[in-house]
């Protein structure tokens, strides 16, 4: 299979970025992940197109009591990148996931998912519950068979006009509701240097079953029946601003989970509520990590 690997230089003093790298081989690909801290295991998972970097600011005070480990996803980050369109499927990274939990043999993990982390990490959850004790929901959502919303079809009709000029820190700085440092663009932009290294952010949106025959339908219904009966504690934890995501979808997301605690707000954010309000859903995340009950 043909991959790109973003050269390392690339990754050298980005903005607020001080983790060392660590690798996972998975059929001849590498996988970059964070790995900081002791204790029972944190896994921070990102979406679309953004990176472990997305965390930086929350893994440090998460950190002082958990083992924080943030993937980045094949075609993403620091992680090897297939360029062919055609090898990013829902199954395909999931799978990845799965493996990583499985190689590192976490266990009582909690798990943290935005945006594609949701169906990839709620799945996770549903499919090996055996390894997950909590789970916490930022700005997702896991169905099938219409869009999140009008505004993500015109996101989608975006990438595919753009193609190999698509750029990651542009999206991220339009999404998020506070500025956002040039410095940090750049840091979203920093694994894609050439066109052949999009083909993971360009192939994600195509993953969406906006419709009832899109191939990924299937596996995501089942997740989201399976999260009916998810008894275990979860915090949905959503921003005020997000055009995606909305409050009233963290409230229907937390009516559906029976052992999630009432949705949190967070006020003056976007889609990327780690960039807008890091320090605050990082507490939050801490808190729930000390106490199931509260946030």
């Amino acid at each position: 299979m043909k991959a790109y690997r973003t050269p390392d230089e690339r990754f050298d003093g980005l903005a607020g970025w001080e983790f060392a790298p660590n690798y996972l081989e998975q059929d001849g690909l590498r996988l970059h992940y964070v790995d900081e801290g002791a204790g029972d295991p944190v896994l921070l998972l990102h979406g679309e197109p953004t990176w472990s970097y997305l965390y930086r600011r929350v893994i440090p005070r998460l950190a002082e009591a958990a083992r924080v480990l943030a993937p980045d996803y094949f075609g993403f980050g620091r992680s090897d990148k297939p360029v062919d369109p055609g090898w990013h499927s829902y199954d395909a990274h999931s799978r990845s996931i799965e493996r990583f939990a499985e190689e590192l043999e976490l266990e009582r993990l909690t798990v943290v998912v935005h945006d594609w982390g949701g169906p990839i990490g709620l799945r996770l959850a549903v499919e090996h519950p055996e390894r997950v004790e909590r789970l916490v929901i930022l700005n997702t959502g896991v169905g099938a068979g219409r869009a999140p919303s009008a505004e993500w079809l015109r996101f989608r009709e975006l990438v595919r006009r753009v193609g190999a000029d698509f750029r990651a820190g542009r999206l991220v700085r339009i999404s998020c509701a506070r500025p956002l440092p040039d410095e940090v663009e750049a840091a979203y932009d920093a694994p894609f240097p050439v066109p052949e290294s999009k083909a993971g952010p360009l192939a994600f949106p195509e993953l969406v079953p906006t419709e009832p025959d899109h191939p990924s339908a299937p596996a995501m219904l089942a997740v989201r029946e399976r999260l009916t009966q998810w008894e275990r504690p979860a915090l949905v934890l959503f921003s005020d601003s997000d055009p995606v995501f909305s409050p009233r979808a963290a409230e229907r997301l937390a009516e559906l989970i029976p052992g999630a605690l009432p949705p949190v707000i967070v006020a003056n954010a976007g889609h990327f509520l780690q960039e807008d309000a890091a320090e605050e859903v990082a507490e939050r995340i801490a808190r729930f990590l000390g106490s199931p009950a509260r946030a």
